[in-house]
């Protein structure tokens, strides 16, 4: 009790956390305890990025890829998936429509393909930033920092790149074909570039530990990033580790509320992800420090076959049901929606101290 308390009276004094703190958290059997973390975490989301939810319209534009990731159902080796990819007029069209339904960002998405060179992919950030007002948010892999540098001057505004796990073990047991250190230097190399940057991991993968999920949270700590994605492993069948326990929606809670007290204002998604592994995942995220919600706009003909993990939420819904389902289930929270790009506090702040 008197650990748990002091733990408490850190977060409530702005005290940075100490990793026995986050593995106090994590490990922590006592439900009184937990929620005081969570409500902790809730109000310190209000305090810094207040009550608005941000929608995020996302693009899952490619399932072909070149890595052999071993917990994902895209992995090249997977010969069950039907592969797809959606071409650069149809990328375009569809982010004008994702802007013309009042959301101010869309999220390009894809395995690492080949095919979608930079200048490809340059020509169609550019496209979209000429004909729609909207914010560009990339997440397609692993990149070298002059093809990072070129996706910026075309009009990206940021890049998501998952760090996955904090261990070098761990992580290069589940990448054959990627290293630790280059995932590192990847998301260095993305804040050189000029990007607002996402990073984030997966909790409950095999072989995890408390300590490494503490790691985890120290490296947000560390970055102090622009967005955290967080999202628990579910188990894929056509996969190395498809016979192994996924992750559980009580540790995903735990460490999106860690993510928000380690980075009070960062942007942090209630994902897809943890809404389908509990019915409820998404709502319960945004009140234990989340304020980004993503409605899926892939369409339909492709979307079951983006299959990173099974049984994914909303797989069925076309984008303008599942962005209006999500629209009633922020407003059922009491929060609102918020109607601005949702840009990096930080740049928000510095340029309202310039002006």
């Amino acid at each position: 009790m008197a650990i748990a308390q002091s733990i408490v009276n850190k977060i409530d004094n702005n005290i940075a956390l100490e990793k026995s703190d986050i593995i106090f958290i994590l490990g922590s059997s006592d439900d009184s305890f937990v929620r005081k973390i969570l409500m902790c975490a809730d109000r310190i989301r209000k305090n810094n990025v207040g009550d608005a939810v941000h929608l995020r319209g996302l693009l899952e534009f490619s399932n072909y890829c070149k890595r052999s990731c071993a917990y994902c159902g895209i992995r090249k080796h997977n010969k069950n998936v039907i592969r797809y990819r959606i071409m650069p007029d149809d990328i375009v069209e569809i982010a004008k429509s994702i802007a013309s339904q009042n959301i101010k960002t869309v999220v390009l998405q894809s395995g690492e393909d080949n095919f979608y060179n930079i200048d490809v992919m340059c020509d169609i950030i550019k496209r979209i930033k000429r004909d729609a007002d909207i914010a560009i948010t990339l997440s397609i892999g692993e990149k070298t920092k002059d093809e990072y540098i070129a996706l910026k001057l075309a009009g990206a505004d940021r890049y998501l790149l998952r760090h996955e796990t904090a261990s070098p073990e761990l992580y290069n047991k589940l990448h054959p074909d990627s290293v630790y250190e280059q995932r590192i230097q990847c998301i260095k190399d993305l804040f050189g570039a000029g990007f607002q940057v996402g990073i984030g991991s997966m909790v409950g993968l095999p072989y995890q530990t408390e300590d490494d999920l503490a790691q985890d949270i120290l490296l947000l700590q560390k970055f102090q990033p622009d967005m955290i994605g967080l999202g628990p492993f579910i188990p894929h069948g056509d996969t190395p580790l498809g016979q192994f326990t996924g992750g559980t929606i009580e540790a995903t809670l735990r460490m999106v509320a860690l993510a928000r007290i380690v980075c009070p204002k960062a942007h942090i998604p209630a994902t897809t992800a943890a809404g389908s592994i509990d019915p409820y995942g998404r709502e319960k995220a945004l009140q234990a420090g989340a304020n980004v919600v993503m409605p899926n706009f892939t369409p339909l003909d492709y979307r079951k076959n983006y299959s990173i993990y099974p049984n994914k939420r909303c797989i069925d819904e076309e984008g303008n049901k599942c962005n209006y389902c999500i629209r009633a289930m922020i407003k059922g929270l009491g929060r609102t929606i918020a109607t601005d790009y949702g840009h990096a506090l930080r740049l928000i702040q510095t340029s309202e101290k310039v002006d």
